[in-house]
């Protein structure tokens, strides 16, 4: 075979966007030649590895110190890849992340990288995470109501759509099972239809244990609730500018649904964690430090946050952010820094207490402490109706219980406050992951503060209300389905009701 009727090509596969192709060797030696030419491809081939692994170590950061001669720059990863000496560049763009309805039910890291192993988002939209607060003339004041599903909060602290409520606690009383409950009781109303009465949740998981976040995105998945779910996840072992960015990153992908007409909750779990890691960044960065070594902006880190949670007018979509940041407080100390500056930013807070956790009331709320500051005007009015009293009674309860403790000589004014007290601390304790529906709520809290429940034991109250529900359920759908319709309870309801109640403890054994 003569060597000019063989033309050989030889293709290199594609890599790093570069594509190599030798051709027409013509050679009486083609053997030769093609071994020379492979070796130069070897060659090639093991530089492009080395500029590739160079391109998968290099890091990104985020420039937040401009100074006369030097760039002070936070690293998102690990800074052990960087020496003297590295070169840095510009890439000319703001921090962002993707945004969309397509993240829902995925997990992602502080950049918005999914990290839950099903591969790519899916989506091309992305919006910075730094952006700044709508002003005061899209805003409109709250007046829907964003139902927990828990009766302490709904029925006391009462959270409206476009607030910042606030949850505080030492460690392992209950904060972060008061937001997971308020996701999956959003699952009815997503699963409606109407999208306007649908609520996206957005989890950021900031410095904690990766197992727990694992734990979190389980029992989301066994409750179904993943679907209209985002989890951000910045966890312990991830560097501290990740950990600060992730809540600004959570924050970004709900003002897409707040944008666009739609409604979301987002929950900061737990902001404290970012504080810290503020901290460190800062005084890495050299920056002064402040009252517990926080810089002095550690005010504005949080403020200009939670500024961003809003109810947006009809003439912006008429769609809302809510936020319900956690703070972790140590020993039950409300008057920290960082527990102090967002009780002064926030719309109100509801105080969780080791005390009450130990005793068994649970959710651990201090009904003294809790407020909310405007989602009393979002409140359904079935829950006003009923629930407008009971704060009021449980706080003469707490104060009467105070003295009541030195002496047994009382009134019967003095002991009827007390017996009521102690009857309503009991109906309002409630299962962990069992989110219950606004009319169920009603119809047990209106048999305890209308006096029913009065000549009932209290330890078997909780017997009564599991009881009760399951007959209310059972035989009284339509007037369950009437108190949810009508969103207020009429005199025909009120005479309805309090004969069900009537009838049902006159059989009731406990």
């Amino acid at each position: 075979m003569e060597a000019t009727d063989v033309a050989m090509t030889i293709y290199i596969p594609r890599m790093y966007g570069i594509g190599y192709v030798f051709d027409g060797m013509f050679d009486k030696k083609i053997g030769k030649q093609c071994e020379k030419k492979i070796k130069e491809m070897e060659k090639e081939i093991k530089k492009h590895n080395q500029i590739y692994k160079k391109l998968q170590d290099q890091q990104k950061g985020m420039a937040l110190n401009l100074e006369r001669d030097n760039v002070g720059v936070v690293v998102f990863g690990n800074d052990k890849l960087i020496k003297e000496g590295d070169i840095v560049k510009r890439t000319g763009a703001i921090v962002d992340v993707p945004i969309g309805k397509e993240i829902l039910g995925r997990v992602v890291d502080a950049l918005g990288i999914p990290i839950d192993g099903k591969g790519p988002l899916g989506t091309e939209e992305r919006a910075r995470v730094g952006v700044k607060a709508p002003g005061i003339i899209p805003r409109i004041s709250v007046k829907e109501p964003m139902q927990t599903g828990i009766k302490a909060v709904d029925s006391l602290v009462p959270i409206g759509r476009g607030q910042r409520e606030f949850d505080l606690g030492d460690r392992q009383t209950g904060k972060t099972a008061i937001a997971i409950d308020t996701i999956i009781n959003q699952k009815k109303f997503n699963e409606a239809g109407d999208e306007k009465a649908k609520l996206y949740c957005i989890y950021v998981a900031i410095g904690q244990k990766r197992s727990t976040v694992a734990q979190i995105v389980k029992r989301l998945t066994d409750a179904d609730a993943m679907k209209y779910t985002i989890i951000v996840s910045a966890t312990a072992s991830d560097a501290a500018p990740l950990q600060y960015l992730a809540p600004y990153s959570g924050c970004a992908m709900g003002e897409y649904f707040r944008d666009n007409g739609m409604h979301a909750v987002i929950i900061y779990d737990d902001l404290s964690k970012q504080a810290v890691a503020y901290r460190q960044m800062s005084l890495l960065l050299r920056r002064p430090p402040g009252r517990e070594a926080y810089p002095g902006d550690v005010f504005y880190l949080h403020s200009r946050l939670l500024e961003r949670a809003a109810k947006m007018n009809d003439n912006h979509g008429g769609g809302s952010l809510t936020a319900l940041p956690i703070i972790e407080t140590q020993a039950g100390d409300v008057s920290a820094y960082i527990p102090t500056n967002v009780i002064s930013i926030t719309d109100g807070q509801i105080f969780l207490e080791t005390e009450l956790f130990f005793k068994g009331i649970r959710p651990a709320i201090n009904v003294g402490l809790s407020v909310s500051r405007v989602g009393s005007a979002a409140q359904t009015k079935s829950m006003k109706q009923v629930a407008g009293s009971m704060k009021l009674e449980l706080a003469q309860y707490r104060e009467v219980a105070a003295f009541a403790q030195f002496g047994s000589d009382l009134d019967q004014a003095t002991q009827n406050l007390l017996n009521r007290g102690v009857r309503l601390t009991e109906l309002l304790k409630q299962g962990q992951y069992v989110p219950m529906p606004i009319e169920e709520q009603v119809a047990i809290i209106y048999a305890g503060v209308r006096g029913h429940l009065d000549k009932l034991d209290p330890s078997k109250i909780t017997a009564f209300e599991s009881a009760f529900l399951q007959h209310i359920k059972g035989s009284q759908k339509e007037l369950l389905a009437t108190i949810a319709k009508d969103n207020m309870i009429t005199e025909d309801s009120d005479a309805k009701l309090k004969q069900v109640v009537l009838n049902f403890l006159s059989g009731f054994e406990g």
